[in-house]
């Protein structure tokens, strides 16, 4: 995984595009539905940038594998679901609060390298991923979370609109984009082709003649 942000692919013109957000892809592997009393296992994240046409791209990809929190519920069907075995060694789980300070360091270094305020969630079915990673921060009371605590964009609704489907893998092929299934449900596999279909909304919409208020000069 990359750690260390490159600030050059950032272009300061992000900071206007979003209202001064930083759109960040964010995917999440649980031990089940519930935030607060089932274990986060894995969070990944993909920054997204502007290039010199003004077309959205992903940018950097992050990635965590998390132990359980202590007293986690562990629901052995969603562990079937993911495949994740939370103890394996190779793993290199980190515990939670160890987990989102290696996470969220690149974020916040993104979100200064774009101009941006903030970090903003952007997810498939975002509620579900922004929801235990606000449960993770609170369980370790981490003061620099870098996201919006509520606000997001979620491409269920997005490629609902566009392409007439809202499961991910359905919505990513009529993306026109590749889908591999033997890779589906890790988290970072998840957060990368969310992101490209994010990218892929965004840019097409733009393409259509879309107004574009927030390139013009003040």
């Amino acid at each position: 995984m990359l750690r260390a942000v490159e600030s050059a692919l950032y272009n300061p013109l992000m900071s206007r595009r979003f209202r001064g957000y930083l759109p960040v892809v964010v995917d999440v592997e649980t031990g089940g539905f519930d935030a607060q009393r089932d274990a986060l296992l894995e969070v990944a994240a993909v920054t997204l940038r502007l290039d010199e046409q003004d077309r959205l791209l992903p940018a950097e990809s992050f990635m965590e594998h998390v132990l359980p929190f202590e007293g986690a519920n562990l629901d052995p069907k969603a562990l079937e679901f993911t495949g994740i075995d939370p103890w394996h060694p190779l793993r290199l789980a980190k515990p939670e609060k160890e987990a989102l300070s290696a996470l969220f360091a690149p974020i916040r270094a993104a979100v200064k390298a774009s101009g941006c305020k903030r970090a903003i969630l952007v997810g498939h079915n975002a509620f579900f991923d922004l929801a235990f990673l606000n449960a993770a921060v609170a369980r370790c009371e981490y003061k620099r979370n870098p996201f919006h605590p509520f606000s997001t964009f979620d491409t269920v609704t997005l490629a609902g609109m566009a392409y007439g489907q809202t499961v991910l893998a359905k919505a990513v092929k009529a993306a026109g984009l590749e889908w591999d299934p033997a890779q589906a449900h890790g988290a970072l596999y998840d957060a990368q082709m969310t992101a490209e279909l994010f990218c892929r909304v965004i840019n097409q919409w733009q393409e259509l003649g879309a107004p574009r208020p927030w390139a013009e000069a003040d």
